[in-house]
């Protein structure tokens, strides 16, 4: 099989009602299911919810549980009556086809990679919001880099692990603190199945610890015509204990991080190996999956008789690794001990010391007093690394320039690639269909090419108005049906469900801000002088509006009362029916908010930010940019496709780099950002924000695409990693 083409569909067979005897529009509708190609085309999507819109929506558009509450029969009927079949056969014959092809990019510029697959690990991916084995943006990162896979034909198998619990459900409580509640995922309506080996047996790998065996049995996705490989622990062989131990996505302690990783990693090593697949490129994303290195060393040693020094320098030479953590206390560190338990047997097979292993992870080989850091075993067992962002390319060279003393900080062999995101995933279907009327043809297969993304100044401004203002009220809608299903579930008067219906409004401005709450990002920047905040959502003439949402990891306290504070804000009459928090941020709620605002904000404290993904997304769809110059808007903002806060700049005291920071905000937002969208023509135009609309989509969506970053990938790390020519890794 080629390492680009997706299984077989397996599919049941049944006898048709109205006369069909071969595939049924049941089983079509089953096949297209079971393939997340599904989850970036519209007009697929649109037909799933056709079949029962209220079901769709209270299933988390989740198409296998959907499907799963109809007969063959029933589905029939409701085919008939909506005249769906030519829908259905269409879609089912473009997913037979997608899957055969290897698209021309692919085979013309992977080259080397079609014998030699990239082996992509990652400990999350965010595919699609009904599969929840994600948490924020790195997993939403590592769908978009599967699904550009996918489209560009790039050979690649991803590895990851099936959390069946997933990360947490968020829910406030009347007083506005964050609750977590973890829901038990049914495999029957994932669209999984039991990855098998070449003997037609599911496949259970094994790794031995000093405490004892550890089994993970495996399960395949298509996404694509890329194979999405997830290991799960929970395994009758295993102890109670074990079998919870891929529950959770970012749970339990230190331990359980540690064997989490040691799953990802050697697991996910010994899977490719079970499954008959012989990667030519180890692509890391993060340290989390980096003991796949150690794995793969000693099967070089075992393989090939290499000692232990030649497959190192084997095994890093074929691997990539990308970090996009700035944060020193985000890099996973482990003591000796556990490091012992869990890779002593592995160890032994490598015939090194427990000082050797350890050295591996250490800054300083020879400390004793030094911890096993995942992010210095990627470093120090690849010979090519990124970061995800020009300036966090700098900010990690100096991070962990003591890894090569002898070198000056620009020698520092840690590159960039900058981060996109997967265009069909992002981009509402209104605003897709209004450039397949003004751009070249198929320019969906050309997203890349800065040409494709003019044909947005030749759109009249009115009808660009037009499609972006239907786009905020579907917004607004959405956000009332949730505040207003939050105010029921609290158990709030009929009279606050009411006033929930009936917040927010079409004509205002409206700022949306939605990440993780991580104190440095600063979310309630915004709201560091209340009564000049309470000033401008209250004017008379040109008010502001502000949707919030995000989770805070469940230990993270400081994050949870920034949550709070914000959600709070409805009980103060100054701000209840202009600012939101919407709950339980994920990929549904996120591609509501960056398709229907004027503006997205985002405010880290620089240089915090390694790239940042959803601004990217939000410049699809025509929101306007209104950012810190920190992660990628440093390297997009050129002065008339957005808004920068502060000048690129921090201070070395924290508390004056914030208060100058909030200063900014207000300044920018009163003098620039309201004037401008209330600046109206005689037909009640902004025609001057409307060019800056323009002048975001044609200058920054071709150049923040996941495409165009699995193929600065592909030429500057995979063909180099895989035997093929070498390139320079800053790119940009």
């Amino acid at each position: 099989m080629s390492p680009v083409e997706a299984p077989p569909m397996q599919m049941p067979q049944r006898t048709a009602a109205f006369g069909l005897t071969a595939e049924t529009q049941y089983d079509k509708c089953v096949a297209l299911a079971r393939n997340l190609w599904w989850s970036w085309h519209a007009e697929v999507i649109n037909l799933f919810r056709d079949l029962d819109p209220i079901r769709w929506r209270q299933l988390d558009h989740n198409p296998i549980a959907l499907l799963a509450e109809f007969t063959p029969e029933r589905l029939e009927m409701r085919a008939a009556e909506l005249v769906l079949y030519s829908r259905i056969n269409q879609a089912y014959r473009r997913l037979k086809e997608y899957v055969a092809e290897i698209p021309p990019w692919g085979r013309t510029h992977a080259g080397v990679l079609g014998g030699k697959p990239v082996a992509y690990f990652s400990l999350e991916f965010g595919v699609h919001e009904s599969i929840p084995v994600y948490s924020g943006g790195l997993g939403v990162l590592s769908g978009d880099h599967i699904k550009s896979a996918s489209g560009l034909g790039v050979p690649l198998v991803a590895l990851g692990l099936f959390y069946d619990q997933g990360y947490f459900k968020q829910h406030l409580d009347i007083n506005g603190w964050q609750n977590e509640e973890y829901l038990d995922t049914k495999v029957e309506n994932l669209p999984m199945e039991p990855a098998l080996g070449p003997d037609g047996k599911p496949i259970t790998v094994r790794i031995d610890t000093r405490q004892g065996k550890l089994l993970a049995k495996v399960w395949l996705m298509n996404v694509g015509r890329v194979r999405l490989y997830l290991l799960d622990c929970d395994v009758p062989s295993n102890s109670p204990e074990d079998r919870e131990l891929t529950a959770r996505l970012y749970g339990g302690d230190n331990r359980t991080r540690v064997r989490q990783e040691l799953v990802a990693g050697v697991g996910g090593m010994r899977a490719l190996s079970a499954l008959g697949i012989h990667p030519g490129v180890y692509h890391l994303n993060e340290g989390h999956s980096a003991f796949a290195t150690i794995e793969a060393i000693r099967v070089r040693m075992k393989d090939d008789g290499m000692s232990f020094d030649t497959a190192l320098r084997d095994v890093a030479q074929h691997t990539v690794f990308t970090t996009h953590t700035p944060v020193p206390a985000g890099h996973d560190r482990f003591d000796r001990n556990l490091i012992e338990e869990h890779l002593g047997p592995l160890r032994d097979e490598l015939g090194i010391s427990t000082e050797q292993l350890m050295g591996l992870g250490r800054v300083e080989p020879q400390n004793e007093h030094e911890t096993f850091c995942m992010t210095v075993l990627g470093l120090k067992l690849s010979r090519r690394a990124n970061a995800v962002s020009s300036l966090h390319g700098h900010v990690t060279r100096r991070m962990w320039a003591h890894l090569w003393p002898w070198r000056v900080e620009e020698e520092i062999p840690i590159g960039h690639i900058t981060n996109g995101v997967h265009i069909e995933s992002w981009l509402a279907w209104q605003m897709q269909q209004l450039y397949d009327r003004y751009f070249p043809a198929n320019w969906m297969r050309r997203m890349g090419e800065p040409d494709v993304w003019q044909g947005i100044h030749e759109i009249d401004p009115g009808e660009l108005w037009e499609t972006h203002y239907a786009l905020k009220n579907l917004l607004l809608a959405f956000v009332r049906r949730r505040i207003s299903r939050q105010c029921r579930r609290r158990g709030e008067s009929d009279e606050a469900v009411e006033a929930a219906r009936n917040i927010l409004d079409p004509n205002i401005l409206t700022l949306g801000f939605g990440r993780r709450f991580a104190t440095y990002k600063r979310a309630a920047m915004i709201l560091s002088d209340p009564d000049r905040l309470a000033q401008m959502v209250n004017d008379p003439e040109r008010p502001v509006q502000i949707i919030f949402a995000g989770k805070a990891h469940p230990a993270d306290e400081p994050g949870k009362q920034l949550i709070q504070r914000i959600a709070n804000l409805r009980h103060d009459p100054r701000f209840a029916s202009r600012i939101a928090f919407v709950e339980d941020y994920d990929i549904n709620v996120c591609r509501h908010l960056i398709q229907g605002v004027d503006v997205w904000m985002n405010n880290p404290r620089r240089p915090l930010e390694a790239s940042g993904t959803s601004g990217q997304k939000a410049v699809l769809n025509g929101a306007l940019n209104l950012s810190i110059l920190d992660g990628w808007w440093a390297e997009a903002y050129d002065g008339t496709n957005g808004f920068a806060i502060g000048h690129g700049t921090s201070h070395v005291d924290e508390r004056v780099t914030d208060a100058r920071d909030a200063a900014d905000l207000y300044r920018v937002l009163i003098e620039e950002v309201i004037p401008l969208y209330y600046d109206r023509d005689v037909d009640g135009l902004p025609r001057h924000w409307i060019k800056r609309m323009m002048n975001s989509i044609s200058s920054l969506a071709w150049r923040f695409s996941a495409d165009r970053m699995v193929a600065d990938y592909v030429r500057h790390a995979y063909l180099p990693a895989a035997g093929g020519l070498s390139c320079d890794m800053d790119v940009r």
